[in-house]
């Protein structure tokens, strides 16, 4: 049996994409996974299976999601141990307990490259942002009161590849590693 971790794009924000964790739990525990959890209302999933293939995986979610709540959202799945392989290589400078700095973690979903994503949104800003590639996330980091003069805040959002990343806040990265 292994821990996995889904995480749900763009479900729940400003009433859009609406999904209901409990029922989606619910789902997931009545297509055979177990020990479901789930983190916040942003999408979440930390479950196990002894499933080994993450593309079935990511489809039996997605055709759950589908069916229930009549969505077709991106999925991104990971394993537990390669989430704290991830966040054990973190650079020093992010995650610290700090609220002037919001840090994230920038999942790239396969086969988004590393290279494609920098050759869509470009370098991040010099003195706004820092950012650090390790296998397929990227850690970022930039001041709560600077973050419009950033070369990525908008770009994550409105490039075309924001359907192919998912983004977390370190405070949420720790806690569902943990769980």
């Amino acid at each position: 049996m292994k821990r996995y971790i889904a995480l749900l794009r763009g479900i729940n924000i400003s009433g859009k994409n609406k999904i209901s964790m409990s029922e989606l739990k619910t789902g997931l525990i009545e297509l055979g996974f177990s020990e479901v959890a789930t983190h916040l209302n942003s999408g979440n999933v930390i479950f196990s299976s002894d499933m080994d293939d993450k593309n079935a995986l990511t489809n039996k979610i997605k055709l759950l999601i589908k069916d229930r709540f009549e969505l077709d959202i991106p999925i991104f799945i990971i394993s537990q141990e390669l989430l704290k392989d991830i966040v054990n290589h973190a650079p020093d400078w992010w995650g610290n307990d700090g609220k002037e700095i919001y840090d994230n973690l920038i999942f790239l979903m396969p086969p988004l490259s590393y290279e494609e994503f920098c050759d869509q949104i470009g370098s991040p800003k010099e003195g706004y942002e820092k950012s650090y590639h390790y296998k397929n996330a990227v850690f970022w980091s930039f001041s709560r009161k600077d973050y419009q003069k950033t070369n990525w805040w908008s770009r994550t959002a409105s490039s075309n590849i924001s359907h192919r990343i998912t983004i977390r806040t370190a405070n949420t990265v720790r806690k569902i590693v943990g769980m």
